[in-house]
Parts: structure tokens; sequence; C-alpha cells
């Protein structure tokens, strides 16, 4: 096991960790509260800055660094090509919607995400340790600017040849992420998120196998074993997102949060259905409906989010997790309904348990 601590060590050190464990990105469910909590007890914190426009992006790190000195890292989506719009099949969604939330205004598939190159500015001027990025990989000037200022670049990749791709274009750390995620599947091209849905006990040791730059392990992570499995398979660190979504940090709804406590593996599902980009939800009334025969496919990223938005909206605010978008790794179940700093501490002392290391 002493390879594996030498990984650890040498991953923690560089990074300002006093365990390897990384709280997961995640859009809209990542309150600095979660990250505060998370840096302090040793970890890493996180922020997916994909909804924030360049101003939040500034005071979520600020409300960070007003309570923790802890290493941080901020997540951006690579942006997809322009989609292609079809008005009659958006009539045809935004009728199915209807009957399952408010009205959806003709226009609402119009709107548009923050502008990518401000959002790229807001993340170098707030200086994290790491900028990750999803969906892709950033561009060359960009990152040539994060290392001109001392930046780490993880890249989030969901096959072999996307880890290579990566590498390549001169990310420090791949975070290999398995199909087991909760939320977006980060696969490159948005056609292959399903076809290519491979799971980390496969895709984190070929992926080890295949780069020279350290490699972080990221889905179905929850707990000790599931945290010791990805070390023994060649990873440096562990990425964990479902895992934390239960602390009462979280601020999750609590029909959501609830409902994550009795998730079997195969009560999650891959739908386009929240956003129009392949995500691993509940398996909830919404979704299955979605995915049946007789409902308008989504359509393509962000127009599929903007159509929901309203529907999302109105879960939320009910707390109805039937439609809500209720993004659920396949370990749900191992959440801890527990602070974020005591799961950082479990699952740490239960994988070191596990790997017989002291």
């Amino acid at each position: 096991m002493n390879d594996i601590l030498a990984r650890t060590d040498a991953f923690c050190t560089r990074f300002g960790l006093r365990v390897p464990i990384l709280l997961a990105p995640m859009a809209g469910a990542c309150p600095p509260e979660l990250s505060i909590a998370v840096a302090n007890a040793g970890g890493m914190g996180a922020a997916g800055v994909l909804l924030l426009q360049p101003a939040a992006i500034t005071e979520w790190v600020a409300a960070f660094r007003a309570a923790s000195n802890g290493s941080l890292q901020l997540n951006l989506w690579i942006p997809d090509p322009a989609p292609v719009r079809d008005a009659a099949h958006e009539a045809e969604l935004r009728d199915f919607l209807g009957q399952w939330g408010p009205s959806v205004p003709e226009d609402a598939g119009d709107a548009t995400p923050p502008d990518f190159a401000a959002q790229c500015e807001a993340m170098l001027d707030a200086q994290p340790a790491v900028i990750s990025s999803i969906m892709g990989v950033y561009p060359p000037d960009f990152v040539a600017r994060m290392k001109q200022r001392g930046i780490a670049w993880f890249a989030n990749v969901t096959t072999v040849a996307e880890a290579l791709q990566a590498e390549a274009a001169g990310a420090d750390v791949i975070v290999a992420q398995g199909a087991e995620a909760g939320g977006h599947r980060g696969a490159f091209e948005a056609a292959r998120a399903e076809r290519e849905a491979i799971g980390l006990f496969a895709l984190l040791p070929a992926v080890a196998d295949a780069v020279r730059v350290p490699v972080v392990g990221s889905g179905g992570i929850a707990d000790g074993r599931t945290a010791a499995a990805a070390l023994v398979l060649g990873a440096s660190a562990v990425m964990i997102g479902t895992g934390f979504l239960r602390s009462p940090e979280a601020g999750l709804a609590t029909a959501w949060a609830d409902a994550l406590a009795k998730t079997r593996p195969e009560d999650t599902m891959l739908t386009p259905a929240f956003s129009g980009r392949t995500g691993r939800s509940l398996a909830n009334d919404y979704a299955r409906a979605a995915a049946s025969p007789d409902a308008p496919r989504p359509a393509p990223y962000p127009v599929q989010r903007a159509l929901t938005a309203k529907m999302r909206g109105q879960a939320q605010t009910a707390n109805d997790v039937s439609r809500m978008q209720a993004w659920a790794g396949q370990s749900a179940a191992r959440a801890r309904a527990e602070p974020a700093a005591s799961i950082v501490e479990h699952v740490w002392q239960a994988a070191r348990q596990a790997l017989q290391l002291r």
C-alpha cells in the first residue's frame, strides 16, 4: 500500500490538502457553506459556476474566503456548438411540460447562458487553486493564462480517449468520471454521453495507465469502501458529490435529500429531460414520463434547460421530488445525513481502515 500513500501524500502536498477528498463542483448545489466545511476539514471545496454571472462568481469566492483559507476548485462547462432549433418540436415540448408545471412561454427556449469568456475572466481573477473543465477542454490561450497565474487545470473525462486529449492539451490532473456519477455526464460530445457510459471500475485503471498526470476518481464514491477502491485502482484522490448532498450545509430540498437515503442504484437513470444534456437523476415520475416513446424527445442544451425552468422552479418551491431536477449518483443511499466535516472525516478514516493504512 506504500504506492497509494505516496500518490495521496504527493497530491495533498501539491494542492494544500490534509485529506485526498474533493467536493464535486455541482452547479446549483454547491453553496459556499458546503465548500467551506469540506475545505476546513482538510479537503478541497468547489463551485460549479455554470449558472453564475461573473459578478456572482466573485461574490461566491469572497464568501468562501471569508470563512476558509482552504483549497478551492472552480468549474465551468466548455460550450457546446450552437443548438439546432425546431419551432414545431419546441411547441410539442411546451405542451408536454405544461402537464408537469406552469405553462411554458413561447419564447422560453430563447434564454441564453452567461457569457463563457466573461466567466473565464472572473475565474482567473478569483485566483483559485484549481480551475476545472467538463464537456471538453479549454482553449490553449486560456490554459496558458491559467498556468501563468499558477492555477492548476483539472480536466473531467469520461473515456480514455478524452483523457489523452485533455493531457495533450495541458491538463495538470485528470478527473475520471464513471457513469455511476450523479448529475451531468462530462462527455466531450453530447451524443456519446449515454453510448459511452463507462463505469468507474473499468474507466479509472484504464485512464491511470494511459496518462502521466495524477488521476482523481469520481462517480459512485460516497463512503470509505468506495473511496478505498478508487485509490487501489490508481486514483491519487477522490471526488464526492452525491455523498455530500444530505449534509445540512448543502441546503438541499428535503424531499430530494430524503429520497437519496432510500435510492438503490437501479432507482437512478440517465436522462437529458431536464437540460438537454444527459445526466443521472432519480428515476422520478417526470424523468420516466419524458423517456416514454410517446413523449417528445428533449431539445438540445441549453434550450431544454430553458424550457423546463418553470417546472423545475415550481417543483423546488413545492418540495415535489416527483418532477424535481434531483440529480443522484448510483451510491446515493451511502450519503450520510451529517455535517460535511464529519463526512470527510468518516470517509477518510474508513478508507484508511479498508486499505489497512496506519
